[in-house]
């Protein structure tokens, strides 16, 4: 695609269409994969920079918890709740890759074809493609794109892997932790970072026994956190509607800690620092693979025969980069 294309393609996006938004998002995943899109990649982010509405304007919330608690469902309730106020949402749901094709293995687009006809809302489904965190390695390029195109609220729900799922807070202004009763979630929550990363909690399938006994496991583990903001837990059936007034008014009153302590600025700093490091080691990669590739194996033969050790040989190579 020539440089006018791609330039064309993103006013079209910016302009809300939504063929050009679901062909911008498929060529920077794609883009991604290989070092031939880095040109593409910076042609789709300076257009994306020059957007006449700018970005950072999108409500971004990350959704995540360990498979089968109901995120596609809870991920559907929250459509259905921002469509109410009339802001228009976009949806970024990571699945599990196929082993054959690379593709998304679950699509959850299935699970939310209440709102496959409406206009203003718009659904991706992403595969991880192995990436871990709970992520696909583009979706803040995915991110981006939705946020130019004018989306209210941008729902990212991650693929459910569990304990490791903690870099969509990295990515999200609001992290919501989806539980269920019956899981050991109460438990589980107190693990591996999903405590600390959790800005609410919500409950669902709370028509199941145990949901009292999960509220209880997580409002002593939220306890022994020493940090300024206190998760709410909100307890929801998904699948019926019910929780929604309660699970948005508890999005609504984060949003406006955020906005008020300033943690809404630094939570977006960093983010923009993340995705510059990111792109900034994709480039020394690939300058050590395209510059320095039999230096390194030379360097490699050496760490393995006990000649060098592993710093030295990677300060050798980090002066070799100039």
């Amino acid at each position: 695609m020539s440089a006018a294309d791609l330039r064309e393609l993103v006013g079209q996006a910016t302009r809300g269409q939504a063929r050009a938004v679901a062909r911008l998002i498929s060529l920077v995943e794609n883009a991604a994969l290989t070092p031939a899109g880095a040109g593409a990649l910076r042609e789709v982010a300076a257009g994306l920079a020059a957007c006449p509405r700018g970005l950072g304007t999108a409500r971004v919330i990350g959704l995540t918890g360990s498979p089968g608690v109901g995120k596609s469902t809870t991920t559907g309730m929250l459509i259905k709740a921002f469509r109410r106020r009339g802001a228009r949402v976009g949806v970024l749901a990571v699945d599990p890759s196929s082993p054959f094709t690379g593709g998304a293995l679950l699509g959850d687009r299935v699970r939310m074809q209440d709102h496959a006809t409406d206009p203003e809302v718009f659904i991706r489904s992403m595969s991880s493609r192995g990436h871990l965190g709970g992520l696909a390695f583009s979706t803040p390029q995915a991110l981006r794109v939705l946020d130019a195109a004018g989306c209210d609220a941008v729902l990212i729900e991650t693929v459910g892997v569990g304990q490791a799922e903690v870099e969509v807070a990295r990515l999200a202004d609001t992290t919501v932790v989806v539980l269920a009763p019956g899981m050991g979630d109460g438990v589980q929550a107190a693990k591996a970072g999903i405590l600390e990363i959790a800005d609410v909690f919500v409950v669902n399938k709370a028509d199941r026994e145990g949901v009292q006994a999960t509220v209880r496991e997580l409002r002593a583990a939220a306890g022994l956190a020493e940090t300024p903001w206190r998760p709410p837990i909100v307890t929801t059936v998904a699948v019926r509607g019910e929780g929604a007034d309660d699970l948005m008014a508890a999005l609504d009153k984060h949003l406006g800690y955020l906005e008020e302590s300033g943690e809404a600025r630094r939570r977006r700093l960093a983010r923009a620092r993340d995705e510059i490091e990111a792109i900034a080691l994709t480039q020394l990669r690939a300058r050590l693979a395209d510059l320095h590739g039999e230096r390194l194996d030379a360097l490699a033969e050496r760490v393995l025969a006990a000649e060098t050790d592993p710093y030295t040989a990677a300060d050798d190579l980090v002066a070799a980069l100039g």
